[in-house]
């Protein structure tokens, strides 16, 4: 489904790269000088690399998931989507551990020692060679060489691991949605599954970085703890050991804590994600009804549910991310107060030692073992809801499809239901045999189980009994036409070879030609998503053109002539599905009864049975009119006009402009060549590509972290909050240097005494005493006063990130219909699930270590500057080369990582395209080609994100080499001045804060480049929080209209004009007509003529000029929901939520239960509901996909009923019902709307025929406009035309409604 040519990309140099190149990262330097010269763009990526291509993993994943399947069926077991993840992976990440097995436990529990030789060495009773200070300072520095040289290559090995660990479960859910059958459907929504391909699967990218951690931490603290018992003795190493693994049991049970709020927030995301998929897609009805309130009231509760969940999330990783800072000084404490209260002399030696070896182990004990936990827990989970997907039931192949006439189709006894736990079946008993290359008609009335009947032979409907054999391949054209983003032309061939002979025949046949030559770029044209940019006669000739095009034995035909008009459908079926299929089995679902005598068979539906089938004049003799309708079957009526059929057919139709023409999806069409009469091939070559995803360039602005500050509360609120984390460091940093004061006291003073008469803060250097109760107080002001900054930081981010969306969902509620047609739903969504999951989730982690890692820096920069001036020097020259690796890092990583979110959006726009034409999809196997484009996809995504670890992993490597610069300046620094007599403790203490800088600063600076990488977040959600916005909804006090406006409904257009664009010729062109109060005004037009567009003006949805005025008040003058509330309208598509039937009908409890009951007694829907189980509480699924097309529109019916509004527009409301149906509405409209003003679209010209007045449009223009009878008296006139056209007894059937209309009008005159 791709709308262009892929942009060919350039192979990647990672894969030619040496080990030399890899382990210094020197192959991305290329990456970063492109970067500081541009913005990266999609033709800048590299080829994926053969081990992480979404094609190769995701089959690998899926053939071992089949092996699982296979061995649990076996064994009769649930089978484990872990197991096939461990099978698949599980060597590879063995492997990558081996390296960090030989650092953890070799590398760096030796550098303690030699740290320890190295401070021995400025004790004053040190005797050994002088020469013994440089090799323990060259051992030292080696040591944190070695980490440097093996942590970089197994961090970007770990993380492009857990990379392909996502694509290749992303890449299985897809393959599995495409199989899913109608039950599974409806047990998932297209809201949850871009949830769970966005935020769940993600986990998996950090899942694996710590899980190596979760053995080898123990087994490290085993081996520290012997060393530290041959240091400082048994007792005081088990104290100090225990008081730090004491935090290890307590984040393993936050640990647990936070994945069970992880799953708790993953199904409250699930929900409003969902809740904004349904908004997105039916945002125009949603508009026109005034809805907006009650939607953004259960958005509201949704979003603030989740919240409060994030927020229980959040303050557990708050007590996690505090134990950073006191659990190891705790710990140090701990133990050096056992060893000293033993009555054994504390030396520098001893201090450093123990000081180095739990910085280790707090390292790896409190936050590297606790995070592989949680993170492992909150993988778990999303591997659990993930497995959940893939066993879920799929479609199931036709068993016993082995006739040997192609064409032939035989049901016998076949029952089925779409929910297996309705007890009364959609299908019952239902036998037929149909022979090859015949014509069938499928009718009855609303919710008969004619579409069902369609679902049942291609498979979409499982039987529950009886058996069903079908012979040769199969065609399917859909009753809600389906069309995705990309040209016209690939909509029709869909994966197909051209046939450039039978692509001409088909758009011939299907009344397209005309179509295709007004659009900009001919059949290359970009048609938006879900076609919105074609009128809905468009769209349904497309949606049939590719059912046509693909050579099939069988055609199924659900309803394609409704939604045309009566011309073009005449056309369709003699020229399209009776002549150009002739010889092809056809069976056809339709409410257009007039066709019935040119079929072979017609089988009549009724409540899921087969309650008659035969020739037309067989059904005729039966005596079913009450069933279907009592309109005139006259078999000469469309064989008349043929050569006006063909005009027709080949009449001008332009890309329809009142539904959404867009110039990002089309161009102008001025200046396009009208005449053209055939398919040139020429056009077919340039493809207008869609409007690419809009990102901005540059840095994030100060003005971005502003507005989330901003949006958190007030300035004084927030310089609280980040003031705590510098009296946090103060605190830690105090700690630390009183260590050194201790140890000098014990070293100088281990047998003095101080006199009595001295108070305690006058004695210097203190008593032991007085250190131990210093260090006490320390250390609980740092506990206390870094848990009270912790949760406070996190409150404030929630805060801000519920403001931040709470003003996005307004903004886009409030856009322009414009924003809606040129951004695909991905696209939107992309935005309330990723980013916005970045915004809750990720930032407000990146951003406490940020701060909380930056105060940690400036505190040991202050600290060693406080011991040794003289290292200000080499520390101003890291710190300068640092910010320049970093400015020179942030512009090349800010760049990828906003491509890397653009990139993102089409795998969600793809996978949701693919759910809304799954029927489509499956009928024309199209399912190994949609999983090479979901495939390809992904993998341009991949590409962006393994650049952006790529370049993330070679700014902590040079970093971590600056900090070796640094270690080293130090350490010889002291080795060189060390005749001036330096305290071995002051030694110890610069040389183990100038280690612990080795990974702090290349972990601050990326944590704060991450934080700037995720305010693109915030960026693009402020982005949508900022969008042109409708009129007011409400209307200024001195303009607010009488409450029972209108009274009488009299609409008045004055020189109105509607423009979608103010750049594009104006669609409705200078329109003055008058439509006195309770008329009843037909509106006709060919495609494109701007029916719609009228629409569009008087709810406001677009640009006008001129006014509307109804009953003397100038609606441009007031609010759009004082306007809005007081129209009903019955749309062309009915758009019903996931909710109660209640909640569908009156969303504001405006109205009591006994109203809306009567409402659904008037329109047959009594009945529906009580069947339905719950009454007004039951529940409607998400597109109303529980209750058949016709069914929906009739809820759509019963809402116009209790809105009970004075002007009332229907849409082309009864193009998906059947004539009964389509009676009823007419005689409902007659007689609960006999007082208001109705205006129809009708493609059905006798639903129109017996109005007060039909406006004829035309080009935007009012043709004609007056009673029906006397628009008919006029031979040139184009309503006398169009009834011509339909010819035969319909004709004179509609010639006569218009007459008979007109005297009864005179009459009561």
């Amino acid at each position: 489904m791709d709308s262009g040519h892929r942009l060919p990309l350039k192979p990647n140099p990672r894969a030619k790269s040496n080990f030399l190149l890899n382990l210094t990262f020197l192959w991305t330097f290329p990456i970063f000088r492109k970067g500081l010269k541009k913005e990266f763009e999609e033709g800048d990526l590299f080829q994926p690399l053969p081990d992480h291509e979404s094609g190769i993993v995701g089959a690998k994943l899926e053939g071992i998931w089949q092996d699982v399947v296979k061995e649990a069926e076996e064994k009769q077991t649930t089978p484990s989507l872990l197991k096939a993840l461990l099978r698949c992976f599980g060597n590879e990440f063995i492997c990558i551990g081996i390296p960090l097995a030989i650092m953890e436990l070799f590398i760096r529990i030796m550098q303690p020692i030699f740290l320890g030789w190295l401070v021995s060495y400025f004790s004053e009773d040190y005797i050994d060679e002088e020469y013994n200070g440089y090799i323990y300072g060259t051992l030292v520095i080696v040591c944190s060489a070695l980490s440097v040289w093996t942590m970089h290559p197994y961090m970007l090995s770990i993380l492009h691991l857990g990379m392909k660990v996502r694509v290749a479960t992303c890449s299985l859910a897809y393959r599995k949605l495409l199989r899913l059958n109608r039950a599974a459907l409806r047990e998932t929504t297209p809201g949850q599954l871009v949830n769970l391909l966005s935020n769940d699967v993600n986990r998996f990218d950090i899942a694996v970085l710590f899980i190596h951690y979760l053995w080898l931490g123990p087994l490290q603290t085993f081996v520290i703890t012997v060393f530290l018992i041959y240091e400082i003795g048994t007792l005081p190493a088990l104290v100090g050991v225990a008081s730090l693994l004491v935090y290890a049991p307590m984040q393993g049970y936050f640990g647990k804590m936070a994945s069970v709020c992880r799953l708790k927030v993953a199904l409250r995301t699930d929900e409003r994600v969902r809740l904004m998929n349904e908004i997105i897609g039916a945002i125009q009805v949603i508009k026109m009804y005034a809805w907006e309130v009650p939607f953004q009231k259960m958005v509201t509760i949704a979003r603030k549910l989740e919240v409060n969940q994030i927020m229980n999330t959040n303050y557990i990783r708050g007590t996690i991310v505090s134990f950073i800072i006191f659990a190891k000084r705790f710990s140090i404490f701990a133990a050096l107060l056992t060893f000293a209260l033993a009555g054994d002399k504390l030396t520098a030696k001893h201090v450093f030692i123990v000081t180095a070896y739990f910085n280790i182990l707090q390292a790896n004990m409190t936050v590297f073992f606790p995070q592989g936990i949680t993170q492992v827990a909150e993988a778990l989970v999303s591997v659990k809801r993930l497995q959940k997907i893939m066993l879920l039931p799929e479609v199931k192949s036709l068993t016993g499809n082995d006739l040997k006439k192609e064409g032939a189709i035989i049901m016998n006894s076949a029952s089925a239901k779409w929910d297996p736990e309705l007890t009364e079946h959609t299908l019952s008993e239902v036998t037929v045999n149909i022979a090859p290359g015949s014509l069938v008609a499928v009718v009855g009335p609303v919710g008969a189980g004619k579409s069902s009947f369609l679902n049942a032979i291609l498979g979409e409907l499982q039987l529950d009994s009886g058996s069903l054999q079908v012979g040769g391949t199969v065609s399917y054209a859909g009753q809600e036409p389906w069309l995705f983003a990309s040209t016209v032309r690939q909509n029709i061939l869909f994966g197909e070879p051209m046939d450039p002979v039978r692509y001409k025949e088909v758009i011939n046949v299907c009344a397209l030609k005309a179509d295709i030559a007004m659009f900009p770029q001919g059949d290359r044209t970009i048609v938006g998503e879900k076609g919105v940019s074609l009128s809905g006669g468009q769209r349904a000739r497309i949606n049939l053109a590719r059912a046509l095009y693909r050579q099939a034995d069988i055609y199924l035909l659900d309803d394609p002539l409704s939604a045309v008009d009566a011309h073009v459908s005449a056309h369709l079926f003699h020229d399209c599905i009776s002549k150009y299929l002739h010889g092809k089995t056809r069976i056809l679902v339709t409410h257009q009864l007039q066709y019935l005598p040119f079929v072979d068979r017609v089988f009549v539906l009724n409540n899921g049975h087969l309650i008659s089938e035969g020739t037309y004049l067989e059904i005729k003799d039966m005596g079913l009119d009450s069933l279907l309708g009592s309109m005139a079957h006259d078999p000469e009526k469309t064989d008349g006009n043929k050569e006006e059929n063909e005009e027709a057919s080949n009449h001008k139709s332009p890309l329809k402009r009142d539904s959404p023409s867009r110039l990002s999806i089309i161009s102008s069409v001025s200046g396009h060549d009208s005449k053209r009469s055939s398919i040139d091939p020429s056009m077919m070559e340039y493809v207008h590509p869609e409007d690419p995803e809009e990102r901005a360039s540059g840095a994030v602005g100060w003005n971005i972290f502003m507005a989330y500050f901003k949006s958190a509360g007030n300035c004084f609120y927030v310089f609280l909050v980040l003031s705590s984390f510098v009296w946090c460091q103060l605190f830690a940093s105090a700690g630390d240097y009183w260590i050194t004061v201790w140890v000098q006291v014990e070293e100088v003073n281990h047998n003095a005494t101080t006199t009595a008469t001295e108070e305690w803060y006058r004695q210097w250097p203190p008593s032991r005493e007085t250190c131990i109760y210093a260090y006490t107080a320390i250390s609980l002001g740092t506990i206390v006063i870094t848990l009270a900054r912790s949760f406070l930081f996190f409150h404030l981010c929630c805060r801000a990130s519920r403001r931040l969306h709470d003003d996005m969902f307004a903004s886009i509620t409030h856009a322009k219909m414009r924003f809606f047609y040129n951004n695909t739903s991905g696209r939107i969504l992309n935005r309330f699930s990723k980013d916005m999951g970045a915004v809750d989730e990720i930032l407000p982690l990146c951003m406490i270590d940020a701060f909380q890692i930056g105060a940690q820096l400036l505190g040991i920069m202050i600290l060693v500057a406080f011991i040794n001036y003289w290292l200000i020097i080499p520390m101003a020259i890291v710190s300068g080369l640092g910010l320049l690796i970093r400015n020179v890092f942030m512009t090349t990583s800010r760049s990828i990582k906003r491509l890397e979110g653009v990139t993102r959006s089409p795998v969600f726009s793809h996978m949701n395209a693919s759910l809304n034409g799954l029927t489509t999809l499956r009928v024309t196997n199209m399912e190994v080609k949609l999983i090479e484009e979901f495939d390809h996809h992904q993998d341009l995504h991949s590409s962006a994100w393994y650049l952006f670890l790529a370049t993330n992993r070679a700014f902590g490597y040079w970093l971590d080499q600056l900090c070796l610069v640094f270690i080293t300046a130090v350490t010889f620094g002291f080795l060189i001045g060390s005749h001036l007599g330096v305290f071995g403790g002051n030694v110890g203490l610069a040389i183990t804060q100038a280690i612990s800088l080795t990974g702090m600063l290349q972990w601050g600076l990326r944590q704060e480049a991450e934080v700037e990488n995720h305010m693109t977040s915030v960026e693009r959600v402020l982005e949508y929080a900022k969008l042109p916005s409708e009129p007011p909804m409400e209307s200024a006090p001195d303009k607010k209209p009488d409450p029972l406006w209108p009274k009488e409904g009299r609409v008045q257009l004055e020189n109105l004009s509607l423009y979608y664009d103010s750049d594009d010729p104006p669609v409705l062109k200078n329109l003055n007509i008058v439509i006195n109060p309770g008329e009843k005004v037909g509106i006709v037009g060919r495609t494109g003529a701007g029916k719609s567009s009228l629409i569009s003006a008087l709810f406001r949805l677009e640009e006008l000029r001129g006014k509307i005025i109804i009953d003397g008040v100038d609606t441009g003058t007031i609010g759009v929901h004082d306007l809005r509330q007081k129209l009903s309208i019955i749309p062309q598509e009915a758009v019903l939520f996931n909710a109660t039937m209640r909640k569908n009908l009156d969303p504001f409890d405006e109205h009591n239960d006994d109203a809306i009951w009567s409402a659904l007694q008037e329109t047959d829907l009594k009945g529906v509901v009580d069947e339905l189980g719950y009454g007004l509480q039951s529940p409607i699924q998400e597109g109303g996909s529980n209750l058949s097309v016709g069914l929906r529109q009739l809820v759509c019916l019963a809402r116009a009923i209790l809105r009970n509004n004075r002007v009332l527009i229907l849409d082309e409301a009864t193009a998906n019902v059947d004539p009964q149906t389509d009676k009823l509405i007419q005689k409902m409209i007659r007689n609960k709307f006999g007082d208001c003003t109705v205006l129809t679209i009708a493609h059905r010209l006798h639903t129109i025929m017996d109005s007060d007045k039909v406006l004829v449009m035309d080009a935007g223009c009012v043709a004609e406009f007056d009673h029906p009878h006397l628009l008919l008296q006029n031979k040139n006139g184009h309503l006398f035309k169009m009834v011509q056209q339909v010819g035969g007894a319909t004709a004179q059937k509609l010639f006569s409604i218009a007459e008979e209309s007109y005297l009864n009008r005179e009459g009561s005159l």
